[in-house]
């Protein structure tokens, strides 16, 4: 991920309480896994100690991952959200021509970015097509699908 972050105060400490349980809890039992399978035996012929070490490499990405991703966030208040055109944090309604269907959207970081609860990405297609668009605006969004017209219908915090 590059650039910056922008999440909610909330988002942000849930990711530092993850780091700091990855960090602790979480290394001592991959520590603790990796003691165990080193007293099984002959280390070049233990694939428990193979597999142990491997869970250590993506333990180990997982935390880079999410202290880079904690280092370029910036918290964004609600109150600071302009809702005369779409944003980051902010809730936009909008209609698909094609198809005549209403949507509600909240346009979140990568890292907030989920569709089942109608999140999506800042990064994604829809979400870069929505973004700086004003109530009434028609966003043309490229999909595999092809041109996909949204008008800006609402938006709101």
């Amino acid at each position: 991920m590059s650039g910056v972050n922008y999440v909610t105060k909330e988002t942000l400490d849930q990711m530092r309480e993850e780091l700091q349980q990855l960090k602790t809890s979480g290394r001592a039992e991959i520590a603790h896994q990796i003691a165990e399978a080193r007293e099984k035996g002959d280390l070049r012929e233990n694939a428990e100690y193979d597999a142990a070490k491997e869970a250590q490499g993506h333990h180990e990405a997982k935390i880079a991952q999410l202290e880079g991703v904690i280092a370029s966030a910036r918290i964004l208040e609600v109150k600071d959200i302009d809702v005369s055109k779409v944003s980051v944090l902010s809730k936009v309604k909008v209609t698909n021509l094609n198809t005549k269907k209403s949507f509600e959207y909240q346009i979140v970081s990568e890292t907030e970015a989920d569709l089942k609860a109608g999140k999506i990405s800042v990064t994604s297609p829809i979400g870069k097509g929505l973004l700086g668009k004003e109530v009434g605006e028609v966003a043309e969004v490229t999909a595999p699908s092809g041109v996909i017209k949204f008008k800006i219908e609402n938006i709101s915090i």
